[in-house]
């Protein structure tokens, strides 16, 4: 008899009997399937159901040797079911992320500085320290990090800058420094501009059968609501963010003021005895290394907040290594994938519904300001800001302190 045969009229039979069953009770009656089958019942009843292997076992031995009734109003035992590698090792994620983060290639410690990060190499490096942990769950620890498999992509031109790991090393130290000293360090980025209107958005959600989201076929920008333009700011410590979704253009400008609009609502209420502020950015864009109108705005905000802010930026082409891509906007993503960005507003709802396993938190707000483009700043303003180039790569890393500093 054909095996489709069988499994058609088992898993009609579970179709019908599944909303009135408990956990035990599906088991068991898979099980009684099972047994009825025969030699090759088991793997019929799973692929038929869905229900493991495993389960289906589990209940033949409940048939054969019988249970002792269960507590009233439980399906389980008092104290069934396994805790969480998680919960009976707390340090398992941070373990695994200090052999999987951005700077383990340039960490001379690191034990997998050049080798291959796969799931059973990661598995063995965290057994060797004493964790006890497979493969599958280094996949799915992964995965709630906001780590994804990622094939190559055509990025970068040219040769590596001959000091890229050496920054990453610096930035690593001082991301390190100001958490020790309880002052703090954020990473920021621009995430890519979103069309705003019913347009295809990437991915898939959940919806009734044979009814998809109607969309428009194609993505021509609405003239009436335009793009939006997410700019974030990730704290690298309290794993809390903030993103202001422009409507105008990304500028410097833009930028600090969502540094301002963080520091008011998120910032200053988590750091009341901060007297220094860490960015760590990427080297280009409207937060750039070269960009003169970034380093004058950030002086307006030195002398505001009274805080000394120290920059470091990513080398060229390292921009991907940002924390606050995978930590945040690759978060985002997953939140929003497959949902038309009808409207500004149901993008400020849906980054602000952000969460991972992790325990981020977003807050997202809309900023309707309008910011010029091609502002210039000549030599003059540039030498009026009050900055400090680093001894190392000054030009990447350096501080700007409040005018009214004593130097």
């Amino acid at each position: 008899m054909h095996r489709e045969s069988i499994e058609a009229p088992i898993r009609q039979r579970f179709s019908d009997l599944a909303p009135v069953l408990d956990e035990r009770g599906r088991r068991l009656w898979a099980a009684a399937e099972a047994k009825s089958l025969g030699y090759g019942g088991i793997t019929l009843v799973a692929n038929a159901t869905g229900i493991s292997r495993r389960a289906i076992h589990v209940g033949l031995k409940e048939l054969d040797v019988g249970l002792p009734p269960l507590v009233a109003d439980r399906v389980r035992g008092c104290g069934g079911g396994r805790k969480s590698l998680v919960e009976t090792q707390p340090d398992l994620p941070s373990a695994l992320e200090a052999l999987v983060g951005p700077t383990a290639r340039g960490d001379p410690e690191s034990p997998l500085r050049w080798t291959s990060k796969g799931v059973r190499r990661l598995a063995t490096e965290l057994q060797e320290q004493g964790f006890q942990i497979g493969r599958q769950k280094v996949a799915d620890l992964l995965h709630d990090l906001g780590y994804s498999l990622q094939a190559n992509r055509k990025m970068r031109e040219g040769s590596q800058h001959p000091d890229r790991n050496a920054q990453f090393e610096h930035i690593a130290a001082e991301v390190a420094d100001f958490q020790s000293r309880d002052q703090p360090a954020i990473s920021v980025d621009t995430k890519k501009k979103e069309l705003v209107g019913d347009f295809k958005n990437n991915g898939r959600e959940w919806r009734p059968k044979g009814n998809p989201e109607p969309v428009r076929v194609h993505d021509f920008a609405d003239k009436k609501l335009g793009k939006a333009i997410p700019y974030g700011i990730y704290d690298l410590t309290a794993n809390l963010a903030w993103v202001s979704v422009g409507i105008d253009h990304d500028t410097a400008e833009f930028a600090v003021e969502t540094i301002r609009r963080w520091w008011h609502k998120l910032g200053q209420p988590l750091y009341r005895h901060a007297s220094e502020l860490l960015i760590t950015a990427d080297g280009g864009g409207s937060n750039g290394s070269r960009s003169r109108l970034w380093k004058v705005s950030l002086q307006h905000l030195a002398d505001e907040l009274s805080l000394v802010i120290r920059v470091c930026h990513f080398p060229p082409g390292t921009s991907k290594w940002n924390k606050i891509e995978h930590r945040l906007f690759s978060q985002i993503s997953t939140n929003w994938r497959g949902q038309p960005l009808i409207s500004r507003e149901v993008i400020v709802e849906l980054i602000a519904n952000t969460t991972t396993a992790t325990g981020l938190r977003v807050q997202a707000e809309l900023d309707t300001n309008r910011y010029q483009t091609g502002i210039r700043i000549t030599k003059k303003q540039l030498d009026t800001i009050n900055l400090f180039p680093a001894d190392f790569h000054g030009n990447w890393n350096y501080s700007i302190r409040p005018s009214t500093a004593i130097v």
